[in-house]
């Protein structure tokens, strides 16, 4: 069965998405890719902004949780307990597991759930497999290395269409 690389919907930053907007889908459960995603990679400590957006999904009731590919789990382990939020650890992205064990671990199904992240061929392409909700941002700190580069230069055609999609009302 094809899978669609294209997300549901496509933001500047994290901070555009509201509780409201996640209310208005029916989520309960925001998955979040870290690196790039809600802080540039070699951000050691969440800042305050990222703070206060997280307790404005915790006041509204939406439950939230880093799924990370990392795979030392010292920066993600600290910078989570710093947040006081649970993490989803080698999640294997596009892999679905992670998603699935999250999900798990909450007690969320599908059709409750987003995943939220900066990049089409992990953190899309794993909602899209998993059935859940795939929200797009652009990378903090913007494309660094000569192949983030790439990677989001070949990015560029799926989110134009997501954006034109957005526009047109769907």
């Amino acid at each position: 069965m094809p899978v669609s690389l294209v997300p549901d919907r496509i933001f500047d930053t994290y901070a555009q998405i509201t509780p409201q907007y996640l209310q208005s889908r029916n989520i309960t459960l925001l998955l979040s890719d870290l690196d790039f995603t809600l802080a540039a990679k070699k951000t050691r400590q969440p800042d305050q902004s990222l703070r206060d957006w997280i307790a404005a999904l915790d006041r509204a009731g939406i439950r939230f949780m880093i799924v990370s590919n990392n795979r030392s789990g010292s920066r993600v382990t600290e910078f989570c307990a710093d947040l006081g939020v649970p993490y989803q650890g080698r999640a294997g992205k596009p892999s679905t597991r992670g998603l699935e064990a999250a999900m798990t671990r909450t007690g969320t199904d599908r059709t409750h759930t987003a995943m939220l992240g900066d990049k089409l061929l992990t953190d899309v392409l794993a909602a899209r497999r998993a059935g859940v909700l795939s929200l797009m941002v652009e990378p903090v700190g913007g494309a660094v290395t000569a192949w983030q580069k790439v990677l989001h230069a070949l990015q560029a055609p799926s989110k134009a269409l997501c954006r034109r999609k957005m526009a047109g009302g769907r």
